[in-house]
């Protein structure tokens, strides 16, 4: 069992205050917006060996500090168990995070695995280096995502019903607007939602800006009065703010407005569009960078591909609440082999609540101090986090919360 220590990443939509204040630090002036707690090689947390472990630093490592991926490769079915490396490979699956968005990410939509290995394969073999910025896939794994959150946190998720989205885009009277009306009224739910995200997203870029204007400002209009939409109004107001004239800012309106309240989480699968807006939360997902983008960003959008992996299907947000097991364990269930999360409430003086697993696990504290027992013992405080490798059974003590990223089998 070790400590981490995480990386954080100081990306534009990220919190100024979020994330110091969860560590307890001062803010640096920067946009704080995602830590990362795993082994992914962009940003791999690193383990202290002088803080809770039984073995030395390992080679090539400085003052006892090893990335987590090195301690992986060195010796992958200790680390994440033998059953791990055989299904997933000699890598941690999965990926956690604590997101804290300031402003809208970008509109997107992510990969099911058997496209993300065709996507990877198509453009390897017409050499399109990994790092151009019109670069698709980044690698051959799909990217299903959980976001837990941790303060209320608005985001957007998957289609509105065609006749509903065509009623709010109705209700802001901008004329360029009908023609994508008329369409979600008069078609199937599959076409109509296709051609008019195609139609936006390949719409004229001045027309397209001059009808984002029109219809921001009405949405400001309706967003500030009390009426069924308001909240979503009020958003795609902001959003246009953000992204004035951005194309986007219309495929937005086509999707689910949605609020998380602290607990709640929502689970995010392929072929899924979404946004996150505003809000602190947990996140956890497969270890993959593959992302298509819709917009609400100034980076590549390939409409093209976009249009063959997004599932052209309304849906309403499945908001996801735990369920509590007679060990305590509080699981958020999910349809995905990669990642399982789960958090402990704990209250002083209660019994010892054990964690066993044949894989790896992170533990991360978003309140109070947890005590960890296992082959050693560690002490977690608010926004510090552990890992635990496979096989390892720890207890967890104290009063506070911890919650637990592990493998579903």
């Amino acid at each position: 069992m070790d400590r981490l220590d995480n990386t954080v990443r100081p990306y534009a939509w990220g919190s100024l205050t979020a994330i110091p204040d969860l560590l307890g630090v001062e803010p640096t002036g920067e946009p704080q917006a995602e830590m990362w707690m795993g082994a992914h090689p962009g940003a791999p947390s690193r383990l202290d060996r002088r803080a809770g472990s039984t073995e030395g630093p390992a080679e090539g490592s400085t003052e006892g500090s090893v990335a987590l991926s090195d301690v992986i490769a060195a010796d992958p079915e200790r680390e994440l168990g033998a059953d791990a490396v055989r299904t997933f490979g000699p890598r941690l699956p999965f990926l956690l995070k604590v997101l804290a968005a300031a402003s809208p990410l970008s509109l997107q939509v992510h990969p099911d695995l058997a496209q993300a290995k065709e996507g990877f394969a198509d453009e390897e073999a017409r050499g399109v280096p990994v790092d151009a910025p019109h670069r698709n896939y980044k690698d051959a794994n799909h990217k299903p995502e959980l976001i837990c959150a941790l303060t209320p946190f608005n985001g957007l998720c998957g289609f509105r019903a065609p006749d509903e989205a065509a009623a709010l885009l109705a209700a802001l009277e901008v004329d360029s607007l009908k023609p994508y009306v008329d369409i979600l009224h008069a078609h199937p739910e599959s076409h109509a939602l296709r051609e008019v995200l195609t139609a936006v997203l390949t719409a004229d870029r001045e027309a397209i800006a001059e009808t984002v204007h029109q219809a921001a400002a009405a949405a400001e209009r309706l967003g500030a009065l009390d009426g069924p939409h308001a909240p979503a109004y009020a958003a795609y107001a902001t959003i246009a703010r953000h992204y004035p004239g951005d194309p986007g800012v219309i495929a937005a309106m086509l999707l689910n407005f949605v609020t998380l309240q602290p607990g709640e989480a929502l689970y995010l699968g392929a072929g899924v569009p979404h946004a996150y807006l505003d809000g602190l939360g947990v996140e956890i997902m497969a270890n993959s960078d593959n992302v298509l983008r819709c917009g609400l960003t100034p980076k590549h959008v390939d409409v093209p591909e976009l249009l063959r992996i997004v599932r052209f299907e309304s849906d309403a947000p499945a908001v996801l609440r735990p369920e509590e097991d007679p060990s305590g364990e509080e699981l958020y269930a999910t349809p995905i082999d990669e990642f399982r999360l789960s958090r402990y409430v704990l209250a002083e003086g209660a019994a010892p609540r054990t964690l066993p697993s044949s894989g790896p696990q992170i533990l991360l504290c978003v309140a109070g101090v947890v005590s960890l027992r296992g082959d050693d013992e560690l002490h977690l405080s608010r926004g510090e986090s552990a890992f635990v490798r496979a096989g390892e059974t720890v207890t967890a003590t104290g009063d506070g919360t911890v919650f637990r990223a592990t493998l579903t089998a």
